[in-house]
């Protein structure tokens, strides 16, 4: 019972990577707790069902945009994300690769059967559903890690927050997802606003809505702009 409820998070001080390292291995992959590492403090985290349902919808309209939008990705779902090398470790909601030569590294690894972590480059876009705020430094382990963006649902303000990672290592708030051209309010209205207790529905309405609204958005890149 290291977390007795939902969404609490249980934090310890002072702890070196290999301390956090044999409290990750411990913990049976079918127990749904998080531990995360920021090169100084571990915090351990276990989810609610709001929790769940927010991460479902993030996910699923991930899975709808790409298709619709015929983008290449490849999702990584709850991957621990180990790196003795950077001395932090994190367990996303939600992460994805995007960019093709991760997509490339990616397929090598699993073509090999590799389970080892260290085959495979760090994800692109995370997704992160805060029903408690996080009490380590957890966008420092993505900006070691080098995510270059992050998508944020914070229950307490119902809100969701898009950054990107700037060349200082900072993440700053953006008004555009760089990968799917969606804007923060718009993931919102799926994920809170919209009815999805038919979720057949939900993604019909969605999938007509990306091809309405964010499919004309892609059609002219930056790079092709006169």
């Amino acid at each position: 019972d290291m977390v007795r409820e939902p969404d609490q998070r249980v934090v310890i001080r002072d702890v070196d990577y290999a301390f956090y390292e044999r409290l990750v291995d411990s913990i049976p992959e079918d127990v749904h707790i998080d531990v995360d590492y920021d090169g100084k403090d571990l915090e351990i985290m276990g989810h609610g069902r709001r929790h769940e349902q927010i991460n479902e919808l993030l996910g699923y309209l991930v899975m709808v945009m790409t298709e619709e939008l015929r983008l290449p990705y490849e999702s990584l779902a709850k991957t621990t994300w180990k790196r003795p090398d950077l001395a932090r470790g994190l367990e996303a909601d939600q992460c994805y690769y995007f960019r093709l030569e991760k997509l490339a590294a990616d397929a090598a690894a699993r073509a090999r059967g590799s389970d080892d972590i260290a085959d495979y480059p760090n994800p692109d876009l995370a997704i992160e559903v805060d029903v408690s705020r996080s009490k380590i430094d957890r966008p420092a382990i993505y900006a070691a890690l080098g995510v270059a963006e992050i998508w944020r649902f914070e229950a307490d303000r119902e809100r969701i927050v898009v950054e990107r990672l700037d060349d200082d290592g900072q993440y700053r708030r953006i008004e555009e997802s760089q990968f799917l051209s969606i804007q923060p309010d718009e993931i919102r209205r799926w994920v809170v606003d919209e009815d999805s207790a038919s979720r057949w529905a939900w993604a019909r309405r969605l999938r007509a809505w990306v091809r309405a609204e964010i499919a004309p958005r892609r059609e002219v890149q930056p790079e092709e702009t006169p």
